[in-house]
């Protein structure tokens, strides 16, 4: 890691005994489930891929317009990705098209959905936003892709993260690396990006674990804000967020890969909605689900739990199948299309 880089990491106030930490005590697995868990993984019984595909939209770029709309439309590309275009600007989250979740192309938790969008047909973009290093956030041949078919295009990401991409030879003058309440013009300046804070963790190796921040991010527009929470379990400072930096018309929160073992480190159904009235949010897209096999609940717990406990909640769902584009100012109607895959 550069030296300027390794200086502006020791600074930061979420950086301390040598590893970026979290505002509260967040252990990784609850004291005492470990081998529960592993057990659970093991020899579980619930459905963790779904026996047939899920109903997609396929999209090629022509289905984006050009410029992007001036509303805030988005399209959910499965799991976390989500192309979102706001007053004219179009920004990718977490991009990733890999297959498997994993450093090897061989083995760790694979995609059970394919990307209904070729990498090759990603409509121009302004910027690129990564929450953190994890796989099933940041994809390497993705990042490179992008990075050589897109010159123009931004990357931004948490404070630490940029050294990936420069070790993969993006320039550093095409990084924004940011810490929690720092932010980055997209578009001199038409759109806001600002880095928020997460409860999760970091690394991608054996011996790299919380030496790169995680974010989650607001996008602030002159007539529209979003909110995109990457991973993360649920936090006080949700309220903060919404105070300093919402309300938002959209939120973009996390629901699968939950479980009470690791309940601090990921948001699950029940606290998504939770945060989401934190962030003062109107209109609820479930992320985190729909594309890996990541966790030991049923591939689709998170969505049915999700659906029965929002109305109670008051909170207003779009949930576009894969690949749909959807319009804050005419959203599609909630309809249970998961339910056709089971």
């Amino acid at each position: 890691m550069r030296t300027d880089r390794l200086e502006r990491l020791r600074r930061s106030p979420n950086f301390r005994e040598g590893a970026f930490r979290n505002q509260i005590d967040t252990p990784l697995m609850a004291p005492g489930r470990t081998l529960d868990a592993i057990r659970e993984w093991l020899w579980g019984e619930k459905q963790t891929r779904p026996p047939r595909p899920l109903p997609t939209v396929e999209v090629v770029r022509e289905s984006f317009s050009s410029p992007p709309p001036d509303d805030l439309r988005i399209c959910w590309l499965g799991h976390s990705t989500v192309l979102l275009e706001m007053e004219g600007i179009r920004m990718l989250f977490d991009p990733v098209w890999a297959r498997r979740s994993s450093p090897s192309r061989f083995v760790g938790p694979a995609r059970f959905q394919p990307v209904p969008l070729p990498v090759e047909e990603l409509p121009a973009l302004d910027a690129v936003v990564i929450s953190h290093d994890h796989y099933d956030h940041l994809d390497r041949h993705l990042i490179e892709r992008v990075a050589r078919v897109q010159p123009e295009v931004v990357f931004h990401v948490p404070l630490g993260v940029g050294a990936h991409l420069e070790e993969w030879g993006i320039a550093a003058e095409r990084t924004r690396e940011l810490d929690w309440w720092e932010e980055a013009s997209v578009a001199s300046g038409r759109v806001r990006l600002v880095a928020a804070p997460a409860r999760h963790f970091s690394g991608r190796g054996l011996f790299d674990r919380n030496q790169t921040l995680w974010a989650s991010w607001a996008a602030i527009g002159k007539r529209r804000r979003a909110y995109f929470g990457g991973d993360g379990g649920y936090h006080r400072q949700f309220v903060e967020i919404g105070t300093r930096l919402g309300p938002f018309d959209l939120t973009m929160l996390e629901i699968g890969a939950y479980h009470p073992s690791w309940g601090t480190i990921h948001l699950g159904p029940e606290n998504a909605l939770r945060a989401h009235r934190d962030l003062g949010g109107r209109l609820l897209l479930p992320i985190h689900w729909g594309a890996f096999d990541l966790a030991v609940h049923a591939w689709d717990e998170p969505i049915r739990s999700l659906a029965a406990g929002a109305p109670a909640s008051g909170v207003e769902l779009l949930v576009p199948r894969i690949g749909e584009l959807a319009c804050l100012g005419a959203p599609p109607p909630l309809s249970p299309w998961w339910e056709q895959a089971t």
